[in-house]
């Protein structure tokens, strides 16, 4: 079942419809319920491996789903430290929690300043009223 469409307060959102919950020096990542909805259901989620380190709106990974597959562009900088094996193993997981259970990889952050140059949720809001 689909999530019903939210977009949390406590999160930083970046314009590529990703978010960045940010945890001290560690931030869990993953794609918005906009992204997710106007993906459809998705099938597969390629992740990048852990340790790997990527760099802010640069991609990081893939999503598919039954319409199309789209890169997983990374709202922060810093080194994978978690994959969510739960997404890889069964990707609807993000159509259902794409705030919760289906988050996509967690990051040790690589400059603690840029999640200030994320989006707070009324600016994202305002991002996609603009679609």
């Amino acid at each position: 079942m689909a999530a019903t469409e939210t977009y949390p307060e406590d999160l930083k959102y970046h314009r590529e419809h990703d978010w960045a919950r940010v945890e001290g020096d560690e931030a869990v990542l993953g794609i918005t319920w906009f992204a997710q909805d106007a993906l459809g259901e998705l099938v597969h989620f390629e992740p990048p491996q852990s340790g790997t380190t990527i760099a802010r709106d640069e991609p990081y990974g893939e999503i598919e789903s039954v319409k199309a597959v789209s890169d997983v562009i990374a709202p922060l900088s810093g080194e994978i430290i978690e994959v969510n094996q739960k997404v890889v193993d069964a990707p609807e997981t993000v159509n259902e929690d794409p705030y919760g259970e289906g988050w996509l990889v967690r990051i040790r952050l690589a400059d603690a300043s840029e999640p200030d140059s994320l989006l707070d949720v009324g600016a994202y809001k305002h991002v996609l009223a603009e679609q």
